[in-house]
């Protein structure tokens, strides 16, 4: 048999955990062939020696539902060894959409996940209305990942209601129109429905997105619409602002697990946000119990902090203030002289002074870039590698004897990239861990596409394995990759893929153990319409294939758009 790929001499972690052994793989028409010692050639060969053999990174918790159709690489994720991401998380899709609602559903996007509407306007074609339609265009789309995608709560209660959806409960004629759809949308090949009950997700007017009105029966009765089906996933964002709001979310969210047998997904966090904050073992013991009653839960961890970032390229705490607001609407350079102006500076260190201090706020979402709440500066990194042991601004405004402002834009004075972080949740390391330890989390919870100027939780794959298991040997390599590629192909129930293993699709990543890392973010204004976005590519991965196609070689695109669209199993087995 003539293959069309032979990965050569490399080291198999194959995703189940088991320990790591020596093979060559061999990919006929998109599907892992053969392994072993396989002699002869193949249409292309890759020399893997010294390197390892991976299944494709699958992440599950993404916002591509704009990027898919205007960005065929999949970035950021694809630098990172990402071969499939699921999106349409927390409610928030582009489908079902009327036409004239297309702005609304761009903007409702900007407010919640920060991508910006001029970039949604001017690169998404939308030429669909109904979920089915959607997910028909993603599939025609040129991609070099795998895409899965989830109807959400928000865009179909828009649709089905308009702007009563804004503030009114459904009827019983608007219920049974959202039923049918997430019916119509799983048989086509949804994932499953998601929807959020964060308080943080909020419109452009600072109300709550459609999904929040919706009450809990709602939410039963188009969850039941999938458990007729015997199909699809629930994916929900919590509400954890509260000790009492934590506590009725996952009382009501175990009744639905329970009800519906359907499997549910939320994501998991420590904080110390908000009034009366649970620690994450609250949201953990809540996993276990559900289990233990016959319901099926799994908690969404990140590998890290998840955090604002700011810098004098993208976005800073202080931009909302009145003398702040004019330098940065000035030209770079202009914005630089006018920073290291003597008289300039005393203005705006005075204003911060004015700023209002951080309190019980819970921040998440477009929040944590355009509140303008004064910045806790011992919590407030300055970025200075991937590692995750920068000092801090307080630190460094200590030992210079300086204000916190006057040291920030010293140091982008001297470095117009300079990145500074403000970790939102998930600020101890030891939380992360245990999170992420946790036999019923996920390893997913990167928000790939969303936050494009705030975050960068696309290289959590490559966080995982630079930081947890080469820096702090926290877990296995062979631990790690099963926790990226096998656990959350079963989760989602990507048949074929997640291992590697003859019949299996040839979704491969092949890298440099002592090597692969996260390289440190840029800003780039590569949006549609010209707008921002934090970029971050990564070191170690020599090449990554997808669909037996090899659609990255040592980080650069071969222009293979070998993607297809993920399916959930009710429509992937007709």
């Amino acid at each position: 048999m003539a293959l069309d790929l032979l990965v050569k001499n490399g080291t198999v972690v194959d995703g189940s955990g088991m320990a790591r052994y020596r093979a060559d793989v061999g990919v006929k028409d998109g599907r892992i062939a053969e392994i072993g010692r396989i002699p002869g050639n193949a249409a292309e060969t890759i020399d893997a020696d010294g390197m390892i053999v991976s299944p494709g990174f699958i992440d599950g918790h993404t916002h591509m539902d704009a990027q898919v159709t205007w960005d065929p690489l999949g970035s950021c994720s694809c630098w990172h060894g990402v071969t499939s991401v699921i999106m349409g998380n927390c409610g928030f899709a582009l489908a079902p959409c009327k036409p004239e609602q297309r702005e609304w559903y761009a903007r409702c996007l900007e407010a919640v996940e920060d991508i910006p509407t001029q970039a949604i306007m001017a690169g998404v074609k939308w030429d669909w209305e109904s979920f089915p339609e959607y997910l028909a265009a993603v599939e025609r789309a040129p991609k070099a990942l795998n895409h899965g995608a989830y109807i959400g709560h928000s865009a179909l209660r828009m649709y089905v209601m308009g702007e009563r959806a804004l503030d009114e409960s459904a009827s019983e004629a608007d219920l049974q129109i959202m039923a049918d759809a997430v019916a119509e949308a799983v048989r086509a090949g949804a994932m499953g429905f998601s929807t959020s009950r964060s308080p943080t997700h909020v419109t452009p007017a600072d109300k709550p997105v459609a999904s929040r009105i919706g009450s809990w029966a709602e939410i039963d009765r188009l969850v039941a619409a999938m458990t007729e089906l015997n199909a699809g996933i629930f994916q929900v964002a919590p509400d954890v602002t509260s000790g009492a709001a934590q506590v009725e979310f996952f009382e009501q969210l175990q009744g639905i697990a329970l009800k519906s047998g359907r499997p549910v997904m939320f994501g998991t966090i420590a904080s110390r946000q908000g009034k009366d904050p649970k620690p994450w073992q609250f949201h953990t013991e809540y996993l276990d119990a559900t289990a233990a009653l016959g319901g099926r839960m799994f908690g969404q961890a990140t590998t890290r902090s998840i955090n604002a970032l700011f810098s004098l390229k993208s976005n800073l705490p202080f931009d909302f203030l009145p003398t702040w607001k004019v330098v940065r609407a000035l030209p770079l350079e202009q914005q630089k002289r006018r920073l290291a102006d003597p008289d300039t500076q005393r203005q705006l260190i005075a204003e911060e002074a004015e700023m209002q201090p951080r309190g019980f706020e819970f921040q998440g979402g477009g929040a944590a870039t355009t509140n303008p709440l004064r910045p806790d500066y011992g919590n407030l990194l300055v970025m200075r590698d991937v590692d995750w042991d920068d000092p801090t601004v307080e630190d460094l405004a200590r030992s210079g004897n300086k204000n916190p402002v006057e040291t920030m834009i010293d140091l982008m004075l001297a470095d117009e990239n300079q990145v500074f972080i403000q970790p939102l949740v998930n600020e101890n390391p030891k939380d992360v861990l245990g999170l992420l330890k946790h036999p019923r989390t996920l390893a997913t919870f990167s928000d790939s596409g969303a936050h494009v100027c705030q975050e960068m939780g696309s290289s959590l794959p490559t966080h995982l394995l630079n930081y947890w298991v080469r820096k702090h040997q926290a877990f296995t390599l062979e631990q790690a990759v099963r926790m990226l590629t096998f656990d959350n192909a079963s989760a989602w129930e990507l048949s074929g893929r997640g291992l590697i293993r003859a019949g299996y699709a040839a979704d491969l990543v092949i890298f440099d153990e002592d090597n692969i890392k996260p390289q440190m973010p840029t800003v780039k204004a590569d949006l549609p319409g010209g707008a921002r976005r934090l970029v971050q590519k990564a070191d170690g991965i020599a090449a990554t294939v997808v669909n037996g196609a090899v659609t990255f070689a040592q980080g650069e695109s071969t222009g293979n758009y070998a993607g297809q669209l993920l399916k959930g199993p009710l429509a992937a087995s007709t």
